[in-house]
Parts: C-alpha cells; structure tokens; sequence
C-alpha cells in the first residue's frame, strides 16, 4: 500500500516541478490510475481465493500488483512533464496545456496496454528473443539513475527526518534488521521520521512547515472526462512519446513471468498468461478512466508468503488505493504525509531492481547491464540544463541552447541531448549488441546494429529535437509534426551510417574471425 501511494505522491510532485498544478494531477490523473491498481488487485484477491478453492489449500498466497515504478518515473520525466513544457512553449495555457498532457498520458496507457495484451500469449518467446542483459539492463538504469537517484534531491532538502526514513528503510528491508513489534520498515519509517518532521514543524525549524488545510474533494468528476473520448485527438501529439511506452511495456511482460516464475516457486502455480492478461486490462482499463501510469505484477510474492500474507493484502491494497482516487481523499494525504518520509522507499525499490538485474543476469553479462546505464546517465546529465532552459524566464526570453556561446559547450550539449533522446530503447540495444558479442553472436549483434540503424533514422533514438520527438526525414515537410529539420538531417544520418557501416563490419568480422579448434 506504502509503495503504491508513494508512487502517485511521487507523480503528483514530479508533475508540480515541471509547472503543472497538483490539483489537476490530483482530480484528472491520480482517480484512474488509482482505478487501475484497485480493479488488478481485486482481480488478482478473487484469482487466489479460486486458486485456493481448487487446490484445497488454506495458505495461498495473492500475486501482488501495483503501479509500475519505473513507469512512474519515465511517464513522469520522459512524457507527461516534457509535454506540458512543449505545450506551453507553443502558446498554450497552463489549462489548455493540462489536458493535452493529460491526453497524451491516456493514449501512452493505452498503447502499453494494448501491447501487454497482445504480447501476453507470446512472452516466453520475447524472453528468448531479447537477452536478460537488455531487457532488464535498461530496466536497470531506470531503476538505478533515475527512481534511486531523483528522490535523494527530496530526501535530503529535509536532511534529517530523510536520513532517519532512509536508513529505516533500508536497514529493514536490505540489512533485514527488524523494528521493535515486528513493525514493517516502511511502515516504521513513516511513523518515526514523520514524528520527526512535523516536531521539528513544531519548533519553527527553517524550511519546515505545517501544510496548509487542505479540504477534501469528495468523489472528483474531472476523471469522467476520459469517457467522452476527446483524447482521441490527441494521437499526433502522444505519437513521439510512445517510443519511451513500448520498453517499460515490454520489462512488466518479462516482469510477469519472472513474478509468475518466483510463485511457483513457493508453491503457488499461477497461470502465467492469466497474470499478465489482468495486469495487462487493468492498465488499460486505467488508460481509458484517464490514467496515466500502467500497473504490473510486483516482485515479492514468496516474502509475502513468508510473513503469512494470504489474500487479504491485496484487497487492502486495493481497497485503500482505489478509494484514496476515486473517493477524493488522496488529495489530504498528498498534503500531510511528508515526501522525506516516504521517498526512501523507491531508493530502496531502485537498489533492489539494480540488484537483481545483476542476480538474474549471467555473469559473463555483467558488462553489457553496466553499458544499458550509460545513456540513462546522459539523460541525467540533461536534466539540469533542460529545467534550466525551461525555466519562465528562459522561456520568456527565448533563450535556448542553440544561444551559447560556447562552441563546444553547445556542441557537449546537443551529443548528450541525442545520446539522452531514447535512452531506454538505447540501452536496451547496446545491451543486447554486447551480450550478443560476448556470446560470440556475431550475426545477432550485426542485426541489433542495423535495427538502431533503423530506429535512428525515425528518431526513436538518439532525435536531436527537444521533447525527443520522432520523425520522418525527406517526407515530411516543414510544418508537419514530424518534420526533421534541415540543420538537424546531416547529425542524423551520420548516427544512422555509424550503426550501419558497424553492423556491416560485424557481419565481415563473423567470417574472417577464427573458428575455435
């Protein structure tokens, strides 16, 4: 329950730092996302006590579902803020700007539905496919530069009720030392350093303050919007972005069978196809109620069974969830529960990920996970300049980066802005390249070379445009949504020849290299 809410308080604030008002997220975004999480959680109670039934068992354990988090934060930092912020540089109104990110969101929740739905027979097949190192070497990076990293600038702007979270949580659920009562970390975390925060609100502390009241909007309507569909004109603005949907799709497919994987190896053997066809029409079904973050099997159903967990959990957390958006009370606790408090348990969701990549990838991989993290740290080394440049004032004087005047600063800018563009899918190709040379794959790496070749050219990686927007070069003229610019076309190409000269000397390297006596 403790993950779920601090991953919609999450994606309330990220919204607010990039200028769009908690109280849209709150009456338009948070209602079906939070429907998503309460109809797979119920599904997934009403599946066990079936499951139960069948077997004649009274210790059957619920598979957990919830809201994705590396989701949450590449819909958050990667589509719904770059949105917003490309919306009000066109002109747009801050209202005017609301809805078609919201818009954009629906349409990203749906085609990852859509996508789950589809794979969900076929899942197996994309784990054989795709190596381990790719499919979660860039789950990785997410995990460790982005849902690890971006939290700690929360955390430690109130040092000491964050520290005192941080280290309750991690020392309980890594270091495995318990509380006093069997207290659960999260749990204690939240009690203790929230103690800590509001005393030190108390004492007038600089920097700490008694939220102001917030008075609760019972049952919002906003949400209900979705259902007129006006979305739907929304897909030319929501076409760029689907490129950063489809890997987190992908990882919550494998993600299912792993979880369904990791049941069966407790002792409850759950159909895997089911798990992924729940998970996979409850994101939708979020999607079309205006939700903008799909959900996912989580990893965690044998420590669950351990500490007696049975069905029940999952129907609390459902029950809490689901109500907290669609009843209204979400809006109370997204004021006077303190994000120090609760922030350090998506650091301790990034270490566990970033840790069992490692655990479930062959060693001889190791390297191939470490390079998925390299583009992912060049979107965090653009994080800076790109809220620096999208600052009002900025904006206001239509300063950007092209304006320096520094040559190779400009220059540093741009390579890391096209390195940053499409991180994911990035390091999940340069994650499969390299297992597949290490593997003495020759033919496969030429193959995952000449298909960057192929994603470059349309700009679903390495695009040089602000937003990472796709498009079409030569076809698409001036004016269209996805227009390449002229200045832009020769970096392109050079990207798209790089990939396909190298994949091309791959294919030569696999004839000439010497066979093995």
């Amino acid at each position: 329950m403790l993950d779920n809410l601090a991953g919609l308080l999450l994606m309330v604030a990220l919204l607010a730092g990039f200028g769009l008002p908690a109280s849209f997220s709150v009456s338009h975004m948070v209602p079906g996302t939070a429907l998503g999480v309460m109809l797979g959680d119920l599904a997934f109670f009403v599946l066990a006590l079936r499951f139960a039934k069948r077997v004649g068992r009274t210790d059957v354990t619920a598979m957990p579902l919830g809201l994705d988090t590396p989701s949450t934060f590449g819909m958050t930092l990667l589509v719904l803020g770059p949105a917003f912020m490309a919306a009000r540089r066109d002109g747009m109104d801050v209202e005017a700007a609301c809805m078609q990110t919201w818009h954009i969101g629906i349409w990203c929740s749906i085609f990852s539905g859509a996508v789950k739905l589809t794979l969900a027979p076929f899942g197996q097949l994309v784990r054989r496919i795709v190596p381990r190192a790719g499919l979660l070497g860039s789950l990785a990076a997410v995990a460790l530069v982005l849902i690890s990293f971006f939290p700690l600038t929360h955390i430690l702007g109130s040092p000491l009720p964050g520290m005192l979270a941080m280290v309750i949580v991690l020392g309980t659920l890594i270091g495995h030392v318990e509380l006093p009562g069997r207290t659960p970390g999260t749990l204690g975390a939240l009690i203790v350093a929230g103690l800590a925060y509001y005393i030190m609100c108390g004492l007038g502390i600089v920097g700490y303050e008694f939220p102001a009241y917030e008075p609760i909007r019972w049952f919002p309507t906003e949400w209900l919007g979705s259902y007129s569909f006006r979305w739907f004109d929304a897909f030319p603005h929501a076409l760029p972005y689907l490129p950063f949907v489809l890997p987190f799709a992908l990882t919550t497919v494998v993600g299912g069978i792993d979880c369904t994987e990791s049941a069966a190896s407790a002792g409850d053997e759950y159909d895997t196809r089911a798990i992924i066809g729940i998970e996979a029409i409850a994101t939708l079904i979020a999607g079309l109620s205006g939700g903008v973050i799909q959900t996912t099997p989580y990893i965690g159903h044998p420590a669950y069974k351990a500490m007696g967990g049975r069905a029940a959990y999952t129907l609390a957390t459902a029950l809490l969830i689901g109500t907290a958006g669609v009843v209204g009370y979400f809006s109370w606790l997204n004021a006077w529960i303190p994000a120090p408090v609760v922030y350090p348990i998506l650091v301790f969701v990034g270490l566990e990920i970033t840790s069992q990549t490692f655990l479930a990838t062959p060693k001889r991989h190791y390297a191939a996970v470490a390079i998925a993290c390299l583009p992912a740290l060049a979107y965090l080394a653009m994080s800076l300049p790109n809220r620096i440049f999208g600052d009002g004032l900025m904006l206001s004087q239509s300063v950007t980066a092209v304006d320096l005047e520094g040559g190779a600063l400009r220059d540093d800018l741009q390579t890391l802005r096209m390195l940053s563009n499409g991180f994911i899918v990035t390091g999940l190709l340069w994650a499969w390249m390299l297992a597949s040379l290490i593997d003495k794959k020759l033919n496969v790496a030429a193959g995952v070379l000449f298909l960057a070749a192929g994603l470059t050219f349309f700009g679903i990686m390495h695009s040089p445009i602000a937003g990472n927007r796709i498009f079409i070069p030569f076809l698409a003229g001036e004016g269209s949504s996805l227009w390449l610019p002229d200045a832009s076309v020769p970096e392109v190409m050079e990207y798209v020849a790089g990939y396909g000269i190298t994949g091309l000397f791959v294919l030569v390297w696999q004839f000439v290299t010497p066979k093995p006596a």
